[in-house]
């Protein structure tokens, strides 16, 4: 089967779009892992959209969870409290209740899904090998697939050692599965954090066992503009032109 793996909307509908666009045709089922709202404008267009593509699994991130008040705002930093405090209020009813409908951290096939980590699906950051490699013992399928650094990176796991290493995305071939254990992190469709503001989604073929990353540029003036016009802190609309 193709799947679509896309992470880290963050309200972002330009960028989904332009994502959407891009994979066209090269899929039969979407896997997303979470924070469909938060940082950016539309978040009922975005989760309108998610809901409306085929053989969806999705989950719940900890942006949505502080929207559903199932987590504390407080512990956001100022200016992600303004963008979920907009979002509360201009959510509708059907896109929060399909927010709270959604689980943090489920097992399709040989891939278990988590938004964060396997760990702490819902908050803890799998930024290092060594929190990567602490990991391995929290799921026991051969894979687990991430989101919420929203920066795209590959961890496996060491056969003869209790270490793990580190791959950045290669973007010239796809990576083969080789049932060797891996966490991978298809990076973030509208907030990316590497450095490189065009989006990040990859394209997994179960049938042939391989994972396909993919970065794609958007209109990133269009989603700053409505930014500025809902009066969002300038931080977040300077970021997403950066990607950091």
């Amino acid at each position: 089967m193709q799947i679509l793996v896309i992470s880290d909307i963050h309200a972002n509908h330009e960028a989904l779009e332009a994502v959407l666009h891009d994979s066209a045709g090269q899929y039969e089922a979407v896997w997303c892992l979470g924070d469909l709202v938060g940082y950016g404008p539309q978040p009922n267009e975005c989760v309108e959209r998610v809901k409306s593509l085929p053989g969806l699994t999705c989950l719940v991130g900890n942006h949505d969870k502080a929207v559903l008040g199932d987590l504390d705002i407080n512990s956001f930093n100022n200016d992600a409290r303004i963008a979920l405090e907009w979002t509360y209020h201009n959510l509708t009813p059907d896109n929060f209740n399909y927010l709270h409908s959604l689980p943090s951290i489920t097992e399709v096939g040989a891939f278990t899904l988590a938004h964060a980590s396997p760990r702490q699906p819902i908050w803890e950051y799998i930024l290092n090998r060594m929190i990567a490699r602490e990991n391995f013992a929290f799921f026991y399928s051969p894979y687990c697939l991430v989101g919420h650094t929203h920066v795209p990176v590959v961890f496996r796991e060491s056969e003869l050692s209790d270490e793990c290493d580190e791959a950045l995305p290669d973007y010239t071939a796809p990576m083969k599965l080789n049932h060797q254990r891996m966490i991978i992190n298809p990076g973030s469709v509208g907030q990316p954090r590497d450095n490189n503001p065009f989006s990040s989604y990859a394209l997994l073929d179960t049938d042939h066992g391989t994972w396909k990353y993919r970065r794609v540029p958007y209109n990133v003036e269009n989603t700053q503009r409505q930014m500025r016009y809902l009066g969002f802190p300038e931080r977040l609309i300077t970021r997403i032109a950066q990607g950091w």
